[in-house]
């Protein structure tokens, strides 16, 4: 699994919109038959940031995404909301772990 984590410094006047602003790109990433999840959280000590997670079952979906049509529109049209250049890890994964030390009974 491919699993990568995004830090969107949103331009304060757009913050709130925010999801909105995203919501084709998301609703069509998460359609991508190699998504695995594609999902938004708004920091609670910085509301003009949004870190996106994301998964993609393999190499071939993740390519599949970044050549997308939604993804060249994405880029195109989302960098005049942000503030700054989003900040990325990429790695590959085996999959979920579960947290030990918070383990519900």
């Amino acid at each position: 699994m491919i699993f990568i984590t995004a830090k969107f410094a949103i331009l304060p006047a757009h913050a709130d919109a925010w999801p909105e602003i995203s919501k084709d790109f998301t609703t069509a990433t998460n359609a991508e038959e190699g998504c695995l999840f594609f999902e938004w959280a708004r920091s609670v000590e910085d509301p003009s940031t949004y870190i996106l997670v994301e998964a993609f079952r393999d190499d071939e979906s993740g390519a599949a995404h970044v050549q997308s049509d939604h993804f060249r529109k994405a880029c195109e049209e989302l960098p005049r909301y942000l503030s700054a250049t989003p900040d990325i890890v990429n790695v590959k994964v085996e999959g979920w772990s579960k947290l030990g030390e918070l383990a519900v009974s």
